[in-house]
């Protein structure tokens, strides 16, 4: 393998100067840098990071603390702080919670903490891990992609309510006045937030409020809750808080006799890839997760380097017009 000294001398520069490169030192003459870059290109050289970190008390990783697996959702925005911490020179540690026990987020904290990470993204929905995060204290950086109202410095609103008033308001402008929401788990700041702006909109156009039938985010439940409210038939029209759940209540409804959307409307939430593949075509709230994954990455860089150079603007939702939803039939 080639070492710094091989490309100090193909450079023809010291062994120094290759290393000031390295640790992008900032008094270097930008022809000098170039030569050195050249220079590790041409022999394939790779810093080796962990010796750099002995050097520069840097290791330039990013730690990222997954609580959910296998999710479409989640899966988008790790690959995309990947992508976007890559780019900005730095390495990417995930650790995944084997479940949601504070001993669990204890453990994967402290496996993120032995690799020197600089800063913490947290793609933990629970409201629980927030607390136990808030109790260990971790000492350094870390943004979140929830949006718990409250937290200090943890936070990247993804208009969770907004999105949500989206959906329930589309269903309202289409003549629905009796919709039931099927809401995410309990404890998951997503689903709080979606109940919240299912029931913000519903008081404002003054309609009656039913239950939110409290589900786990699964088809399984969907087409278990569809088989059940068939039964009751109070209502037009379901929005649910995510889209899996919303195929699984078509697939309930059907079996139950009732045409989507002529006998009953659904909304779903995230736009999965899915979404416009399913009959009806889902209508539904789009989340945009891989730009999610880099404004979080941007945002923690800005903590890490004291700087604010990422918008302002969040990442807004917005609605997918398909064919699962339409007016309620005259009664």
């Amino acid at each position: 393998m080639p070492s710094m000294r091989d490309v100090a001398r193909l450079a023809n520069v010291s062994h120094q100067t290759v290393s000031r490169v390295i640790n992008e030192h900032p008094s270097l003459r930008p022809e000098t840098r170039q030569r050195v870059l050249d220079a590790m290109e041409a022999l394939q050289y790779r810093p080796n990071r962990a010796a750099r970190a002995l050097v520069t008390s840097r290791s330039r990783t990013i730690g990222v603390l997954l609580g959910t697996r296998g999710e479409y959702g989640p899966s988008s925005s790790v690959a995309a702080i990947e992508e976007a911490a890559r780019e900005a020179g730095y390495l990417v540690n995930t650790a995944n919670l084997a479940d949601g026990s504070p001993e669990a987020l204890v453990e994967a904290v402290d496996h993120l903490l032995e690799q020197a990470i600089e800063g913490l993204v947290v793609i933990a929905p629970q409201v629980r891990v927030f607390d136990v995060l808030s109790d260990l204290r971790v000492g350094l950086p870390f943004v979140s992609l929830q949006s718990e109202p409250g937290e200090l410095r943890t936070e990247t609103s993804t208009h969770q309510m907004h999105g949500a008033r989206l959906a329930t308001e589309h269903l309202i402008t289409l003549g629905h006045r009796e919709i039931v929401h099927v809401a995410g788990a309990q404890d998951w700041i997503e689903a709080d937030s979606r109940m919240r702006g299912f029931l913000d909109a519903i008081s404002d156009a003054d309609l009656r409020t039913h239950p939110p039938v409290l589900g786990d985010w699964t088809a399984e439940f969907g087409y278990y809750a569809g088989r059940e409210l068939a039964r009751r038939r109070d209502f037009t029209a379901v929005f649910a808080a995510n889209d899996v759940m919303a195929i699984g209540l078509m697939h309930g409804f059907r079996d139950a006799g009732l045409d989507v959307p002529r006998a009953v409307s659904v909304v779903g939430f995230d736009d999965i890839p899915l979404a416009p593949h399913v009959w009806p075509p889902l209508t539904t709230v789009h989340q945009d997760f891989q730009a999610l994954g880099r404004r979080a990455v941007a945002l923690l860089l800005d903590e890490m380097h004291g700087t604010s150079e990422a918008s302002e603007h969040e990442v807004a939702h917005r609605l997918v017009v398909r064919a699962s939803a339409a007016p309620p039939l005259a009664t």
